[in-house]
């Protein structure tokens, strides 16, 4: 397992040039100038031909900055995967994420697709393409449980707001996590309960709602597939996280022999998906566009702010990634 990075040392930080990528809206950039007070270069790539220490702004970090002359790279997109996949990350540099509201945004999209899922909107939605007049069955989201997995800033989030509603929400986290007394597991917000990885077999089962917020790792690459799905009694799969945390040919059989009701996916293995690709005929299938968290510029400014302000503190930033675990 990679050490933590080391903070960056003030002297450091002070030298650091500030390389942003150039897709940042120019309102963010100025915003980023004032808050490290330093002027913006464009993040190319090839660095700078001086050899001061280098403070990256971006989604994606050219090959040529891998070295020991950056310092830190804060990443505009909540999901590392990009950034870490395949490659070693330089053991001197900090590597911080944005958050910001995404974790509200998402829950709101898991929220309303399964409102509209108990209010037969889809159903509705068909009929009146047709003008036809029927009633249907609507029914209640709550007492109903909801299976979330991933259990932090994000998952917690969606947790949060489907309790709200009167849903029973259980979290998967990597491990069961202890808390703060011997033999106790520790309460996260938003959930009713919280369970490991390798213990879900029998909630699979009694889940109204299975929802991944899982990021992408090493640990997570193909997490749902033929085991889980089997498991799974007539739950709606929503996918919010990654889309290689999914194997699509296990989804797709566990939809057509009816274990999975419906699906919803935000994220797909391979996106944007092509007008042929297969996952458009996926049965009972809703397919929207990497849209449920969307990350703006002020969540950019808010949590860059946030990380700026407990490194010039010596804290190391709570969006601080650990990169041996990728999130």
């Amino acid at each position: 397992m990679p050490l933590p990075a080391p903070l960056p040392a003030p002297d450091a930080l002070l030298r650091a040039r500030l390389l942003v990528a150039p897709s940042l809206d120019g309102g963010l950039v100025r915003e980023l100038e004032r808050i490290t007070g330093r002027s913006a270069e464009a993040l190319g790539d090839a660095p700078p031909p001086s050899g001061e220490p280098l403070l990256c702004v971006g989604d994606t970090l050219p090959e040529a900055l891998r070295t020991s002359r950056l310092l830190w790279f804060h990443s505009v997109n909540a999901g590392t995967d990009p950034l870490l996949s395949g490659r070693p990350w330089p053991a001197s540099a900090l590597l911080t994420r944005t958050v910001g509201r995404m974790g509200e945004r998402m829950a709101q999209y898991v929220l309303a697709w399964m409102l509209a899922e108990c209010q037969s909107v889809p159903e509705f939605t068909a009929q009146h393409a047709r003008a036809h007049w029927e009633r249907l069955p609507t029914e209640l989201v709550a007492g109903q449980t909801a299976l979330v997995y991933g259990t932090g800033r994000i998952g917690a989030a969606v947790g949060r707001l489907l309790q709200g509603c009167g849903v029973r929400t259980v979290g998967v986290a990597r491990t069961t996590r202890l808390g703060p007394s011997p033999g106790s597991v520790r309460v996260v917000p938003g959930f009713d309960r919280v369970i490991g990885a390798d213990e879900d077999a029998g909630e699979l089962g009694d889940a109204r709602w299975v929802i991944s917020t899982l990021p992408l790792t090493g640990a997570t690459a193909g997490f749902f597939g033929a085991a889980r799905f089997a498991a799974v009694r007539g739950a709606t799969f929503v996918n919010v996280g990654r889309g290689a945390t999914v194997d699509m040919g296990a989804l797709e059989s566990a939809l057509r022999e009816g274990a999975v009701r419906r699906a919803v996916l935000d994220v797909l293995p391979e996106e944007p998906a092509a007008p042929g690709d297969p996952v458009w005929k996926l049965p009972r299938t809703v397919i929207t566009s990497h849209s449920s968290g969307i990350t703006t510029d002020q969540d950019v400014v808010t949590d860059f702010t946030a990380c700026w302000e407990a490194v010039a503190a010596g804290r190391r930033p709570e969006l601080t990634v650990d990169v041996g675990r990728g999130y």
